[in-house]
């Protein structure tokens, strides 16, 4: 306790309040013990809050979550998986959650060289993967590399099917939920589905069923953007497909429809403005629902795909419920069953995702049937996978370089191709924190 000369001093500068409470050792005792409990709690806040993820300023402002542990163990975990399953072959990994793989296989004594690439979206769930045309109108081509340096692309590989003199996709192909293509043949697609960071796909046979309504008829409609493959078709055109509609079939007529009304009816072909749609068809069935004036298309999905974000064709399937199934008669591709370049897609139900190429027409490498190529997709873990096109048209590109032997190192100008690439981090949680903020 203080003596009275000191408590004649503290009473002098911090009163007598002070003082005697100097003075009062019970209320020192207690004033101590709150202080050691506060100071305790402190500590275990400050723990807890060094455990969870660190988040940092970098110089542009954005906002960067950190790579935790439990992350770095993943990736490790999935990098020594991929070089034990792929052992005696080249394994790199340009990317987080992505490996590419070259190897040699002999089939009858004949070699043949494979690049696949092996993405995980649960290794990184980032990874964004979907189909691209080579511009925004269907009668243009441009080589895997230029489609997907002009997207930003981490991986890319030729799409599906096109007609070689105007670049227009033959097969269903829908991007960010517009129907740009329908099928052909019932031909196998993939449907990928986006839903927030979770990516999903479902691979079956494509059907889209595509109606004009009218107050007093409906008119059903076989295709859209497609060349006419019977002249007893009904085929819808948009603005993708280019600046004019396709004349119409002998006796036919071209309905032009600009937000829900008849513009313009015509035996000649129409100029499409954006947002236009022309319906092709007979003189008859155009004059019966175009007398209506008031037009409205519905496109609809197959039950199965509804709420898919993308859709890409091409065929035949390769592997269905983890068996081999190629049914190329059914799907009318006979003329592709030789050895040939290939190009394939495949995933499992545990997040991963095959990107294929096979070289060919080669002494260094004799190219696979579709059958070998079937056989191959399954040994290297899909559930499912479908053949896209190949040939000339085969190439494979990963980050900045096409790697397998394509034609003319580049690859020929293509119609469209599967990419993939990665959500912008930064822009993401900065949209997060704002929805936050309104709450």
């Amino acid at each position: 306790m203080l003596n009275s000369q000191a408590n004649d001093y503290y009473r002098s500068y911090f009163g007598a309040y002070f003082a005697d409470y100097l003075k009062d050792k019970k209320r020192q005792d207690a004033k101590l013990n709150c202080i050691m409990i506060i100071f305790i709690i402190s500590v275990l806040l400050i723990s807890i809050g060094l455990s969870k993820p660190i988040f940092a300023k970098s110089d542009n402002i954005d906002v960067k979550l950190a790579d935790t542990g439990q992350e770095i163990y993943i990736q490790k975990n999935f990098e020594e998986n991929i070089k034990n399953k792929y052992a005696g072959s080249y394994v790199s990994f340009p990317h987080k959650g992505v490996a590419h793989i070259k190897k040699i296989k002999y089939i009858n004594s004949k070699p043949i060289k494979i690049n696949i690439v092996e993405l995980n979206t649960k290794v990184n769930p980032y990874l964004k993967i979907k189909p691209q045309t080579a511009s925004d109108k269907l009668n243009s081509k441009r080589t895997v590399r230029k489609i997907a340096q002009n997207n930003q692309a981490l991986i890319a590989i030729n799409g599906g099917f096109f007609k070689p003199a105007t670049g227009v996709p033959l097969g269903a192909l829908m991007i960010d939920g517009e129907v740009l293509t329908g099928p052909i043949y019932n031909r196998v697609g993939i449907a990928i589905y986006e839903d927030d960071n979770n990516i999903s796909f479902k691979m079956d046979n494509i059907n889209f069923d595509i109606t004009a309504y009218s107050i007093n008829n409906t008119l059903k409609i076989d295709n859209i953007n497609q060349p006419r493959m019977l002249s007893t078709y009904t085929l819808m055109y948009t603005s993708a497909w280019g600046e004019y509609s396709p004349p119409p079939p002998k006796n036919g007529y071209n309905m032009q429809i600009r937000d829900g009304s008849v513009i313009k009816i015509s035996a000649n072909p129409i100029k499409i403005e954006e947002n236009d749609i022309v319906i092709q068809s007979s003189k008859e069935k155009i004059s019966k629902i175009g007398k209506d004036k008031k037009i409205k298309v519905d496109i609809k999905l197959q039950e199965d795909l509804q709420g898919a974000t993308h859709i890409i064709g091409a065929g035949p399937y390769l592997v269905k419920d983890s068996e081999i199934f190629v049914d190329y008669k059914e799907q009318k591709l006979q003329a592709i069953s030789g050895k040939n370049p290939r190009s394939a897609i495949g995933y499992n139900n545990k997040g991963s995702f095959f990107i294929v190429t096979i070289d060919g027409r080669e002494k260094a490498s004799v190219g696979m049937t579709l059958y070998e190529l079937a056989k191959l997709m399954k040994n290297i873990g899909c559930d499912y996978a479908m053949n896209f096109d190949g040939g000339s048209s085969s190439a494979m590109y990963v980050k900045g370089r096409i790697v397998n032997n394509a034609v003319n190192t580049e690859g020929i100008p293509v119609s469209n191709a599967l990419i993939v690439n990665e959500i912008n981090l930064n822009e993401m949680q900065i949209s997060s924190v704002k929805q936050l903020k309104q709450l």
